[in-house]
């Protein structure tokens, strides 16, 4: 066993040492015994280490560490001079780690792993140390001043951890660095000037840290550089002109700082340069024109600046342009000619500048185009027919500008557009009926146009359309039934148009219609369908300005996520629906009506009135019913009353139970008894038994429930004692969060239970677990294909992007970690615990303090 190999080693390390005595090679074991035995007393210091127990032991290998895990010797086998132990989910630190033991180290690789604490100033001893990679761990404090002391080191990688201070100045004083890379770290102050000594230094990076001033002119120095990444820090002042010198410069990143002045001619020098980002800065200015002669660039970033002028014409000439993004600036002139023919192209974003001309011409084919966003400028001319070459488009806008024409056909020949966006232009003609082809598509946006005829009835075949606006156009017509056919749709705008007709019965069948309905502004004649009312998830109604007739429906008493309803100029009469949103609007949501009533805003409801002739027939027959009749037919009453409570007493739990199996709701019978369903609950867990436990978080426990009903619920019970219990604005946060939103990618809650002693809240059950279970098991990990994955990220997006942005009022979970994620038997995400949400006001400004789970949390 593991352990009586432990018991074993000191004797095996006395065999070790005695055999290395009698060896010929006797001077030259010593150093390996030392090395070894450093290793061993390492490993006992560590808190995960069990991959390397059974390998690190003097049992293994001829007693000797040269052929254990991730450990290789010199070619004599007297030294060791390679330590490799990437990605072994080892936790710990470095303190008993004896550096001075290994004289001949060369190379140090301990990426991928759960170490902490401090680097230790021993480090300096690895006298012959080439390669040190310690990134992705969890070091903190400061870089010692000791690394200048690895004079042979040729690469240095302490990426994405926790370290802290500056970058110590003797970093200048390694003559042989090629490679420098301490990127997503919390590094502070300036970049020391004396890196600009590193002659041979190939590729710096620093990116994603807090260093500040500005960047030293000696970067300059560095003719041999590549690769200069210094992205998302706090650097301010100039550009230096001696960057601009790098002429073996291939990639240059300084991205989201705060830099200002212009681009300089001199930039010409960087004739190799295949990605340039400049963007999110403060730079200003035209563009050199000596942009036009980059012939390997392939990636060109230079958004939200305050640039002008025109773009480089020939910015593709070497035919290598991949992604070209120059949005929120102030571009003024045409399309760059050499776009027309730029075949590489995948992205192109040049939306919020002043760009004009016409794009009739502009634009040719791209078979490797997947989005492009030309919004917001002054561009002309029509979309040609050339946009059916971009078989891999997903994104097409071109909202906001001053096109003319119509929509081409060959707009079906997109087979994987997702997103069109065509809205406030001078279109016309009409919608393409080919536009049923676009099976993927989820959000078409064609208002604002002037666009006639009628709305297709190919649309029904867009199942998976979340979101439609055809408003503001001229179209005519009925509303096609097959739109019941996009149940996937949370949004259906159509308002200010001429369409006609009645409103389709099959509008009800879109169940995950949400954000809004708004069918205003037309000439919709007939009765409000009922079918309206199983749109539970729909935030806002406008039907008004439209010649609707009749009474509103009661069934929209049941729409119980309605905020907002305008049914006002149409010719309905009655009482307003059982709705909060009907009985607390305004007056201006149902004026111009013929005779509503109800609610806050209208006049009261008058109860039926009883007409003379009425009254006087119902004084007659008072007179001719036998009193004595009456008498009999009350005791009868009170006979049966009598014997129908008794059996009601003797009868009520089982026939609740009976009725709730043959297929009743479980929940109405919960509001039926209260108790009955805590019952329920405590008896099918046996009294919150830990074999029904299927999660455990900080405040609680969650429990798999099968009631009497045969349904399957999750009760998420918290704790009453100790220091993870539950605070009482935790629980109400979570019910109102939960109350307030629906969305098919949030948890949805059944009920709960308030009490000093037992508080619980009652879920949906997601069969899968959550995501964090799934990536604990590789079995389970490894059957999470990419198409799965994307599934989950969307899932989450959707939900995230309803809650910031489509909700009434805006929602921030606050803990969206892998834990909190579930996962329906289709890998369909669902976000659960808002313990810590919060409803944000969006008229003042909200603190809030720290909430989350380690790791999660925003920086």
């Amino acid at each position: 066993t593991m352990a009586s190999t432990m018991r074993r080693e000191p004797l095996l390390q006395l065999l070790f040492f005695i055999l290395s005595i009698c060896s010929p090679k006797n001077t030259a074991a010593q150093p390996l015994k030392a090395e070894s035995e450093a290793l061993l007393k390492w490993r006992d210091s560590l808190q995960a280490a069990h991959v390397l127990n059974s390998s690190w032991s003097f049992l293994n290998s001829n007693y000797g560490p040269c052929h254990w895990d991730g450990i290789a010797c010199s070619g004599d086998n007297t030294s060791i001079v390679k330590i490799s132990l990437e990605n072994q989910h080892l936790q710990g630190t470095l303190d008993h780690f004896d550096f001075a033991a290994f004289p001949s180290l060369a190379y140090l690789d301990l990426r991928g792993n759960n170490f902490s604490g401090s680097i230790p100033n021993a480090i300096g001893n690895l006298s012959k140390l080439s390669f040190l990679d310690m990134s992705v761990n969890q070091f903190s404090g400061s870089l010692p001043e000791s690394i200048a002391n690895l004079k042979n080191l040729v690469s240095i990688n302490m990426s994405f951890n926790s370290l802290t201070g500056p970058l110590p100045t003797s970093i200048g004083q390694l003559p042989s660095l090629v490679n420098l890379t301490i990127s997503d770290n919390l590094l502070t102050g300036a970049i020391p000037q004396t890196i600009g000594e590193l002659k041979n230094l190939n590729f710096l990076d620093l990116d994603t840290n807090s260093l500040t001033g500005s960047i030293p002119a000696q970067i300059g120095n560095l003719s041999n550089l590549q690769l200069l990444f210094l992205e998302y820090n706090f650097l301010s002042g100039t550009i230096p002109p001696e960057l601009w010198k790098l002429s073996k410069l291939t990639q240059l990143d300084l991205t989201s700082n705060f830099l200002p002045g212009t681009i300089p001619p001199s930039i010409g020098n960087m004739s190799n340069l295949y990605y340039l980002a400049l963007n999110n800065n403060s730079l200003s200015g035209s563009l050199p024109p000596q942009m036009n002669n980059f012939t390997s660039l392939g990636f060109l970033y230079l958004s939200q600046n305050n640039l002008s002028g025109s773009l480089p014409s020939d910015i593709c000439k070497g035919g290598k342009l991949i992604q070209f993004a120059a949005f929120n600036n102030h571009f003024t002139g045409p399309i760059p000619k050499s776009l027309r023919n730029c075949t590489s192209l995948s992205r192109l974003r040049l939306h919020g500048n002043q760009l004009n001309g016409s794009i009739s011409e502009a634009f040719g084919s791209y078979p490797n185009l997947s989005y492009i966003d030309m919004s917001n400028n002054r561009l002309t001319g029509a979309l040609s027919q050339n946009w059916g070459g971009c078989p891999r488009l997903e994104h097409l806008d071109f909202s906001n500008n001053h096109l003319t024409g119509k929509i081409p056909s060959s707009i079906s020949q997109m087979a994987q557009l997702m997103e069109i966006n065509i809205s406030a232009n001078y279109l016309t003609g009409e919608v393409p009926r080919g536009i049923g082809e676009l099976s993927f598509l989820l959000k078409m946006d064609l208002s604002n146009n002037q666009i006639s005829g009628g709305i297709p009835f190919e649309i029904g075949r867009l199942t998976k359309l979340q979101e439609l606006d055809l408003s503001s156009n001229n179209l005519q017509g009925p509303i096609p039934e097959e739109l019941g056919n996009c149940d996937e749709l949370i949004l259906l705008k159509v308002s200010n148009n001429s369409l006609s007709g009645t409103i389709p019965f099959q509008i009800g069948n879109l169940a995950q219609l949400q954000i809004l309905l708004d069918l205003s502004n037309n000439m919709l004649m007939g009765s409000i369908p009922a079918q309206l009312g199983k749109l539970n998830y729909l935030e806002r109604l406008n039907l008004s300005h439209n010649k609707l007739v009749g009474t509103i429906p009661s069934s929209l008493a049941g729409m119980l996520s309605l905020t907002s309803v305008d049914l006002s100029f149409n010719n309905l009469t009655g009482p307003l629906p059982n709705n909060p949103a009907f009985l607390n609007a305004s007056a201006e949501s149902f004026i111009g009506n013929l005779d509503l009533c109800g609610g806050l805003a209208l006049q009261p409801c008058k109860p039926p009135s009883v007409g003379k002739s009425h009254m006087k027939s119902q004084k007659f027959l008072s007179i001719i019913i036998p009193v004595v009749a009456v008498l009999i037919l009350i005791f009868l009453l009170i006979g049966i009353y009598k014997v129908w409570q008794k059996a009601m007493q003797r009868h009520d739990k089982r026939s609740i139970l009976a009725e709730t199996n043959h297929g009743k709701d479980l929940f109405s019978i919960w509001n039926y008894d209260g108790k009955l369903a805590y019952e329920d609950i405590v008896s099918a867990t046996e009294n919150f038994s830990d074999e029904y436990v299927i999660g455990r978080g900080a405040h609680g426990s969650v429990y798999r429930v099968e009631l009497p009903t045969d349904q399957i619920v999750a009760v998420k019970k918290f704790n009453r004692t100790g220091s993870d219990v539950l605070t009482d604005m935790d629980f109400r946060n979570e019910i109102k969060a939960l109350t307030e939103v629906r969305h098919r990618n949030i948890v949805k809650l059944y009920g709960f239970c308030k009490h000093p002693q037992c508080s619980f809240l009652v879920y949906e059950y997601i069969e899968r677990g959550s995501l964090a279970s799934i990536l604990s098991s590789n079995k389970e990990a490894e059957s999470l294909d990419w198409a799965k994955r994307v599934n989950i990220i969307t899932g989450v997006a959707d939900a995230l992007s309803y809650m910031h942005h489509d909700h009434s009022v805006p929602v921030i979970h606050r803990d969206i970690s892998s834990k909190n994620i579930l996962l329906y038997p289709d890998f369909s995400a669902c976000i659960s615990d808002f313990g810590t949400a919060r409803l944000l006001n969006p008229d003042s400004s909200n603190w809030t303090g720290l909430a989350g789970t380690h790791g999660y949390m925003a920086p």
